[in-house]
């Protein structure tokens, strides 16, 4: 199944590789469209916050709580807990991870709280993320925060 919005997020995590940062990608989608779209920017912007879906809702910039409730967010890599700390704090009802092999983030916590979260395993993420973690373990621990 081909699912735009997620090939969207996907293509994120590859501009983020490109530029030389981590490859996770996200977007924030309301009634079919786009809204905000971002990746994992914390090499590239020397930032402590800017993870895939932290980036993404930056750039949708300030949003009413009514627009966030009826959102959805993709992201190719399961959320952080500060990733899922945002998710929670406005109120996204619906999030579409991309993988959780490489990391599973706060998942439960997510589901616990009422929110819908899909999984897709999607191989693309998985070999993207594994083949990163090889190469740059060390940026990945500081990104992870180990």
């Amino acid at each position: 199944m081909m699912d735009e919005y997620f090939d969207a997020a996907v293509a994120e995590a590859g501009y983020g590789l490109a530029e030389g940062g981590i490859p996770i990608g996200s977007v924030l989608v309301h009634k079919g469209k786009i809204i905000g779209r971002g990746h994992n920017r914390r090499i590239q912007q020397g930032s402590a916050i800017l993870h895939g879906e932290m980036d993404a809702l930056e750039n949708a910039g300030r949003l009413s709580a009514a627009v966030y409730a009826d959102s959805v967010l993709y992201t190719t890599l399961s959320p952080c807990a500060m990733c899922s700390g945002a998710i929670l704090l406005y109120g996204i009802p619906r999030v579409v991870v991309g993988e959780n092999v490489t990391f599973r983030g706060e998942e439960d916590l997510l589901r616990e709280r009422g929110v819908s979260v899909e999984v897709l395993q999607d191989q693309r993420c998985i070999e993207m993320m594994r083949r990163f973690i090889q190469e740059y373990p060390a940026l990945w621990n500081e990104d992870i925060g180990v």
